[in-house]
């Protein structure tokens, strides 16, 4: 009796977990059928090869004739200017990204120029009386005079005379009122000291050979005449340069001006004393550009202790320079920025999301400091921009047919979609467009064929 009640009660259980695998087996394979149905009914089919093309069908692609894939998508965010990455596709691109941040515009310049003299110590020593140059006693380029140092001896037929003309009128002992001043002064016009019109007037007799004395120190950087040549009054005999202050001068291209002024600070080292720092303030820009070059000349003026610099050294010069009124500047790594000739962008990461998601904005850019560059318009302070793997992120997004650096297309902001999405669903409207890019300007209501090229119109 105990017996066949025991096999009852099993009986019982067995049939009552086999009812319930049955019935929850039938529901669970349900769901999973409807979810399956609902899933595929929202599957975008596109073509590796031409992102353009999307349907909702698996099939060929209508250009190049490969199978169509699915098109991964996000229910996250909706907005199609948004690309989404997995946290594996994130690690493997090495994607990095750094804050929009807020600074004054400053740069580093850097320079070169060249040793040059001043040109304000360059001097001419001149023949100042005519005659024949008996003696040079300056005889090469690079030799240094001092002033009053005798550099050449010239014989003078017209001294000669101007000397007998003060003898003369020294005998006169002034009965001739104004006589012996007026040949004094004469003598004096063709520079003769008032020891050497002394020595004349009390010696009796008239100098055959007159020594012209240098007017000024320096070096000689020009040779212009011989022993033996004949020279006028004024003909120049050296020329002379003063060589204990130099002039730096470095070229500036014309996009670097607006960062530098007079009095600037700038440190410079010579090509010939490597390691060794000069530094110096400008003194003067050049208010001209040069045509070929398209620099601008800079002056910074070095004393030359001990003949350290030498005219025609090159120089490396380098000037840190902040541009006036850029505090509160929006900075970004120049590596965040991708140029596409006519149209600056970046990617932004969109915030508060579980999966990464990066947004393509278009921005306008201002300074270039180097490193980084002043954004004007399109981005906020905090913002987080892509600075590493941008082109991967530009790469998933073309693959993805979303707006990217060479595919753009209007599309609202991430925040505004977000407000705009649920008033805006109504009015969206399916147009069938045509796949070849030559006829793209084909759009149209309902599916059919391209009245160009005959291809059949897809979903866009």
């Amino acid at each position: 009796m105990i017996r066949n009640k025991y096999i009852q009660w099993t009986l019982i259980f067995v049939v009552g977990l086999g009812l319930g695998w049955l019935f929850f087996s039938h529901s669970s394979t349900g769901k999973q059928a409807e979810v399956q149905k609902s899933e595929s009914a929202n599957q975008i089919w596109t073509c590796s090869m031409h992102p353009q093309i999307r349907q909702d069908h698996p099939g060929k692609c209508p250009l190049c004739g490969m199978d169509l894939i699915p098109l991964q998508q996000s229910n996250e965010n909706q907005n199609p200017a948004v690309i989404t990455l997995s946290e594996d596709a994130m690690q493997t691109a090495n994607i990095q990204t750094s804050p929009v941040l807020k600074g004054s515009a400053s740069k580093e310049i850097h320079l070169y120029g060249r040793v040059e003299s001043d040109e304000r110590a360059v001097s001419v020593l001149p023949a100042h009386l005519p005659g024949r140059v008996d003696k040079l006693l300056v005889n090469f380029t690079g030799d240094r005079v001092v002033k009053g140092q005798t550099i050449a001896i010239v014989y003078s037929p017209e001294l000669i005379q101007a000397q007998q003309e003060l003898l003369e009128a020294k005998k006169l002992n002034g009965s001739v009122p104004g006589a012996l001043e007026a040949a004094r002064e004469k003598l004096r016009q063709w520079k003769l000291s008032s020891e050497q019109i002394d020595a004349l007037e009390n010696g009796g007799r008239p100098a055959t050979e007159f020594a012209v004395k240098a007017t000024t120190s320096g070096v000689v950087t020009k040779k212009m005449v011989n022993q033996g040549d004949y020279v006028s009054q004024g003909t120049p005999l050296y020329e002379v340069t003063d060589l204990s202050r130099l002039w730096v001068l470095f070229d500036v291209y014309e996009t670097d001006l607006p960062w530098i002024k007079n009095r600037d600070n700038l440190s410079y080292e010579l090509q010939s004393m490597p390691g060794k720092g000069f530094s110096g303030r400008v003194s003067f820009v050049a208010p001209t550009i040069d045509s070929r070059s398209r620099t601008v000349k800079i002056r910074v003026e070095a004393p030359n202790r001990n003949s350290l610099f030498k005219p025609g050294m090159l120089a490396m010069g380098m000037l840190k320079a902040k541009l006036k009124g850029s505090d509160g500047d929006l900075l970004v790594p120049r590596s965040a920025v991708l140029w596409t000739g006519r149209r600056s962008v970046v990617y932004v990461k969109i915030p508060q999301v579980t999966t990464p998601s990066f947004e393509m904005r278009e921005v306008t850019l201002g300074a270039d400091l180097g490193e980084s560059i002043v954004v004007t318009k399109g981005l906020q302070e905090g913002e987080q921009v892509v600075t590493n793997g941008v082109f991967s992120v530009d790469a998933a997004a073309q693959l993805a047919g979303k707006p990217s650096m060479m595919n753009h297309t209007e599309t609202p902001p991430a925040t505004a979609q977000k407000t705009t999405t649920a008033k805006t669903t109504h009015r969206q409207k399916v147009v069938y467009v045509c796949p070849m890019k030559e006829d793209a300007d084909v759009v149209s209501d309902h599916p059919g064929k391209c009245p160009k090229c005959g291809m059949d119109l897809v979903k866009q």
